[in-house]
């Protein structure tokens, strides 16, 4: 699951002349659905920007009346913030905004000193144990900013945040605050998956069922699918994953608790995940894991990541690209070399890789691992600034492992019933 603290251009509107950017508002109902009213707003909005909020609104996050939620985005996201804001309303909700340019991030890179590195600000720990929910907008303008800043300016801001972070996932864990996070499409993702705007709006979308007339009613659907799977692998104390690449990865997970990821701590969604037991004997976790795509954080990319693991920990990092900075951050704190997430990827509608995490983690058919901090509603707590998922391809040849019986094989799960 892509985490919460990771985190433009609007939606076109092919067709759309400029005579046409007034219209009657639609004003949308309790299903998402909308009627004629007399007032005027900027348009046309696209209908999916309303299908989509209404559905992180009553499905993701299930906002009540007098609840207090975040939204959170870069103003190119403008269009999905203000249909949220709209939506977060219509249910009686108390909806704020925090928006900032994203040439603040850069600033704060190279402007702020070691001492500014590593301040908390004790606004935003409040606002962390105050709030009921959020919902975080991803959007970049440039996915590369912050690609040549220092990786240990990086590093210690990532560590000197480690508390917030943890208040965060505790308060999640216990069902005190309800989160979910979302990515708008710009053109700067969209050459990142090597697409052209309009292709790119269409892959994210159609990745959420925000195509489809309610996309609730499909993330319902695969968590009851889902289910199924968790029942399955609940009673596992083992799971092994194989892949033609030389992944030989060995991961206990006896009696921890597995997340059916189904739309609402992320969107698009589509995985079931579980923490490694790091109080095993054998440390947890063992064996070597080639991560199939290029992983990025804070704007890098680092290529062809092989992780060795021993008794829990990362023993030895290799990369073709990017090994300095990928050592920086393993090394960043004492948790950061061990395993926080184990998760297996079953949204069949992404199927290829584009550069951006919440998606690459989903493809049908992978799985993912996750150095750093561990979800403490898994019973993996592992403290840590960092949380990265790497993804590795089961499609050509892999197998998933569960008490010895082979449960997938190419990227289909195989017993009856289960997600395909």
């Amino acid at each position: 699951m892509w985490d919460f603290c990771n985190a433009g251009v609007e939606l076109s509107s092919a067709g759309t002349s400029p005579e046409t950017r007034y219209a009657l508002a639609p004003e949308r109902g309790s299903d998402g659905s909308s009627r004629k009213t007399d007032r005027k707003e900027p348009a046309v909005r696209d209908p999916r920007l309303d299908r989509w909020a209404w559905t992180l609104v009553n499905h993701s996050t299930r906002l009540e009346k007098g609840e207090l939620v975040r939204i959170s985005g870069a103003p190119v996201a403008s269009p999905l913030i203000e249909a949220l804001y709209e939506a977060a309303l219509r249910v009686g909700a108390h909806p704020y905004v925090r928006s900032a340019p994203e040439a603040c991030s850069e600033l704060f890179y190279e402007l702020a000193t070691d001492q500014q590195l590593q301040y908390v600000s004790p606004l935003a720990q409040q606002e962390i144990e105050t709030i009921d929910a959020t919902i975080a907008i991803w959007a970049e303008s440039n996915t590369k900013a912050q690609s040549r800043v220092d990786p240990q300016r990086q590093a210690t801001l990532s560590a000197a945040r480690q508390p917030l972070m943890r208040t965060f996932l505790d308060r999640a864990a216990r069902g005190e605050l309800k989160w979910c996070g979302t990515l708008f499409p710009t053109a700067a993702f969209a050459q990142d998956a090597e697409m052209s705007l309009s292709e790119y709006e269409d892959f994210v979308l159609a990745a959420g069922h925000l195509d489809e007339s309610n996309p609730a009613t499909a993330w319902s659907e695969l968590e009851e699918k889902q289910k199924r799977m968790i029942e399955h692998l609940e009673r596992c104390s083992e799971l092994r994953f194989r892949a033609a690449n030389g992944t030989d990865l060995t991961v206990n997970v006896a009696g921890m608790r597995w997340i059916n990821c189904c739309g609402k701590e992320n969107f698009p969604d589509g995985e079931v995940f579980t923490g490694p037991n790091l109080d095993a004997p054998d440390g947890g976790v063992n064996g070597t894991v080639r991560y199939s795509f290029p992983a990025v954080h804070h704007g890098r990319e680092v290529q062809d990541i092989e992780l060795t693991f021993e008794a829990g920990r990362v023993v030895d990092a290799k990369a073709s690209k990017n090994r300095d900075f990928l050592e920086r951050m393993l090394d960043q704190d004492e948790g950061a070399r061990r395993l926080g997430e184990i998760a297996i990827g079953t949204n069949h509608r992404i199927t290829e890789y584009t550069r951006n995490t919440l998606f690459d983690e989903k493809i049908g058919g992978t799985f993912h691992a996750a150095v750093g901090s561990g979800y403490p509603e898994t019973g993996n707590e592992n403290p840590s600034g960092l949380h990265w998922d790497m993804v590795c391809d089961l499609r050509p040849g892999g197998t998933i492992e569960a008490d010895g019986e082979v449960i997938a094989k190419d990227g289909k799960l195989i017993p009856e019933g289960w997600p395909r």
